[in-house]
């Protein structure tokens, strides 16, 4: 890639990593929010599952006007509605505020996403791509380790303190994007015809894709309804401080992130991305359990740990089967990774919020379950014969 080339794709890899950090943030300090404004785990859960349901439904729309209207237009508005939201949940001191703060999140993202994704389509060969979209996928992650670390240390000096941060990161963002990206030429490569919304349909339930879709949405369910919940299980559980939370949830972000980086391309070669995904949820299942009974820090520190390494494997050793059936299929079995990731950021927070407010140990059972049957579901995955994986 030229000189050129990479300076745009660290803008575009920044921006992401901005978005992602504002959206880890909230991480941390969700349970000092609840204590303030008196709301029950329920209505957290319905509070982050309301950015996954903006998202999807604002994505088909976005996906649109990112052709229609253009990258550039998609990507600085997106993130100036990601700066609107932080403000706005730094400054809301009402529930409904806050939902409309997480709301305007799910559309900046649904903005951001497809846009970047054009663009470094649009400036990439086919052959330069996977490593960029590498990057991408790399640049998300970072945000996300990062963001609850930073949310934890920036709550000690006050609680709304990393919302503002993140407003400003993002109206930063914003400007530079306009300042800087140009308009790219469109990519004519490897252009699909898009299917219709009933053959999708089908697609989803033939015997090739209904499985890892399935387990696509099994890994969201867990690593949701573990994530969105964390905070508030420790807080009420063992008392844990803001900056406890995100040393620990920073800590496994970044156990996960360096099991993926050093493991997942030598486990894949030993035993292939199948074996790979059922002995990962087992391991997750397991640990999704222990979190009800440990009751030391170290040992919560040690199963939090370990719990991100079966789910940081699980997600790229699914995305890379699919790159491998798919063929000419690859639009649609992104939007439908899309889609059923964004199911699971539904449901999970959903149900384990309202579970919450039974009994702290319920959404973590309800949870290792969901596991259990995707491993089950796995153990009858068999791959095609037709295709060399």
């Amino acid at each position: 890639m030229s000189k050129k080339q990479n300076i745009t794709l660290a803008i575009l890899l920044s921006n992401l990593f901005i978005a992602f950090l504002g959206i880890g943030l909230v991480i941390p300090v969700l349970p000092t929010i609840m204590n303030e404004l008196h709301i029950s785990g329920s209505v957290v859960g319905y509070m982050v599952a309301a950015f996954a349901i903006t998202q999807l439904i604002a994505s088909p729309i976005a996906g649109k006007l990112v052709d229609n209207i253009g990258r550039k237009v998609m990507i600085v508005a997106g993130l100036f509605i990601f700066g609107l939201s932080e403000f706005l949940f730094g400054f809301g001191r009402s529930v409904e505020i806050l939902f409309v703060s997480r709301m305007l999140g799910g559309v900046s993202a649904a903005f951001i996403m497809p846009a970047v994704t054009a663009y470094i389509a649009d400036i990439t060969t086919l052959a330069q791509r996977p490593k960029a979209l590498g990057y991408m996928s790399a640049a998300i992650s970072t945000g996300f380790i990062i963001g609850p670390g930073i949310g934890g240390f920036l709550a000690e000096i006050g609680t709304r303190v990393p919302f503002y941060a993140a407003g400003v990161l993002g109206l930063f963002a914003a400007i530079l994007s306009f300042l800087f990206l140009k308009e790219p030429t469109r990519a004519t490569d490897n252009e699909e015809a898009t299917p219709s919304m009933l053959g999708s349909v089908k697609r989803v339930f033939s015997p090739l894709y209904f499985i890892p879709f399935i387990l696509i949405f099994v890994l969201s369910f867990g690593l949701a309804a573990f994530e969105s919940l964390f905070s508030l299980f420790v807080d009420h559980k063992f008392a844990f401080t803001p900056s406890d939370i995100a040393i620990i949830i920073t800590g496994s972000g970044i156990v996960g992130a360096l099991a993926q980086l050093i493991l997942f391309d030598w486990l894949t070669k030993k035993m292939g991305e199948i074996n790979v995904i059922r002995y990962s949820l087992i391991l997750s299942a397991v640990l999704t359990f222990a979190m009800t009974i440990v009751s030391h820090y170290f040992a919560i520190l040690f199963v939090t740990f370990f719990i991100f390494v079966g789910f940081d494997l699980i997600r790229p050793a699914v995305t890379s089967y699919l790159s491998k059936i798919a063929g000419n299929e690859q639009g649609f079995v992104g939007g439908m990774n899309s889609m059923f990731t964004s199911l699971g950021n539904i449901f999970g927070p959903i149900l384990g919020g309202v579970l919450f407010d039974i009994n702290l140990n319920y959404p973590y059972y309800f949870a290792t379950i969901v596991l259990v049957l995707g491993v089950i579901l796995a153990l009858f995955w068999r791959k095609p014969k037709h295709i060399e994986l």
